[in-house]
Formats: structure tokens, sequence, C-alpha cells
């Protein structure tokens, strides 16, 4: 999808579980501590900051598309140590190839991801790591058919018709083949589950979620879709979440 911006104060607040997921996959890199290391779709800087953590000799590049975003980012990151880009990564250029690449809970917003696994490559120099989870096969199903069905409705309906898909939930063999080509040797990719509930339900279904349906609807039809999502979800509300990983490092 193209790039967007978000309400990044209301995601900086909601994104404990993308905060918890992106840990693990810092802890998945093997670093010495000088190294540069670019985080793709870093948003609000949160994870960027654990990543910074692991380089006190080394500097972070954080890219994001969101301008919100971006601006929290620059609030929170060291400048010295961390240099913050606006840019759609499928146009990210940068001087200096990186030694790695991180990126989490962002890849599934990008619907070509063989063009981006290319951009990511540009990037990396040879022998880096290329570390990262995204949204995977199965990723909240539920949710999503939940969502499929609402904006089926009236009064919906005559404002997202044709509003076509926003997430690309790729499964293990076809990302192993796009990494592969793009001139990745993969020694891992797999789906994990992680079934989560959000803090703050209403708050994370219209940031995290369904923001691209919910910024095509006025402010009443905006509460009116929330309250038919959650209605249909039910009192204990666990998201279906699963997630796409992968370790890999560029030939």
């Amino acid at each position: 999808m193209p790039t967007r911006d978000w309400n990044a104060n209301s995601y900086d607040g909601v994104s404990a579980p993308q905060q918890e997921w992106g840990a693990a996959v810092v802890a998945r890199l093997q670093l010495r501590g000088d190294e540069t290391v670019l985080d793709a779709g870093a948003g609000t800087g949160r994870v960027s900051e654990m990543v910074l953590e692991r380089l006190p000799h080394g500097q972070l590049v954080a890219v994001d598309g969101s301008p919100s975003m971006v601006a929290l980012a620059r609030e929170r990151l060291p400048g010295e140590r961390a240099s913050v880009i606006c840019s759609d990564l499928l146009a990210l250029e940068l001087p200096e190839p990186v030694d790695a690449v991180i990126s989490t809970a962002t890849f599934h917003w990008i619907l070509d991801h063989d063009a981006l696994f290319e951009r990511m490559r540009a990037v990396l120099r040879d022998g880096g790591q290329f570390i990262a989870q995204c949204g995977g096969e199965g990723n909240i199903a539920r949710v999503r058919e939940i969502g499929r069905e609402i904006v089926g409705r009236a009064p919906f309906a005559e404002h997202l018709e044709g509003i076509g898909e926003f997430w690309n939930y790729a499964g293990v063999e076809a990302t192993r083949e796009r990494l592969e080509r793009a001139g990745f040797e993969v020694s891992a990719c797999w789906l994990q589950p992680a079934p989560t509930t959000p803090p703050r339900p209403r708050e994370f279904l219209e940031t995290v979620i369904f923001a691209p349906y919910l910024e095509r609807l006025g402010p009443a039809l905006r509460e009116r879709f929330l309250d038919a999502t959650l209605a249909a979800l039910g009192d204990d509300l666990v998201l279906d979440y699963v997630r796409l990983n992968w370790d890999a490092r560029a030939r």
C-alpha cells in the first residue's frame, strides 16, 4: 500500500505487543557492538532503542514512511548515534551499505515483497544480516473476516467499496523463495502463532489494525465501525496474531 501517516502518539501507547515481538527479533542479531544497523520501519523508535543498547560503539539508521512516527523517533533516539529518515522503504537509498537490517511488524504493510527484498539487499553489505518479523500467513484471520463483513454493510459499504487489500501476510515457502531471488541465503524462516490480548482494545483496533478503513469514514461512522467490530469479537478479546520470521544473510 502507499506510504501513509499514522497516529504516532496512539501507536506509541498501545504497541506493547509489537515491542515484545521486537525484543525477540533484536535478540537474534549477532553483533559486536560497533556496526551500523538499519531499522526498516522503525515506527516511534521503541525497538530502535533496543538495537542501540546493543551498539555501544555503533550507529543506527531508523527509517519510517510516516512523518508523525519519524517525529517521535527523533525525539526518542540520540542524534549523535542515530539517523532518523522519513522514506518509503521501496525508495530507500543510503550513502553507505549497512552491516545489518532489522525489521519488526512492518513488512506486511508492503504488498510487493520482491521489490522490498531487492531494496533491502541493495542497502546491505555482502555478508550482512537480514533479521525480520512481520505478520504472516493466517495473521488476524478472524479479525479481518469480521472487518470484511462490516465493510459490506450499510452505511459503510458506500464509503469503502473497492477498498481492496492492505496487508501482505505471506507464507514461509514464498518468502524463502523471494529472499533467495533477491540475493539472500536464508538460514531460517518460520511462522509463529502469537495470540494477543491488546491493551486498550478499542484504540488498538482503531490505530493498529483498521486505520486504513477508518480514514475513509467520518467521525460518527468510525465509532459505529468500531462498535460493530468489538461486538462481533466478543468480551474475551484475543487477536489471532501469526508472525512470520526469518534470519538471512546477503550473498
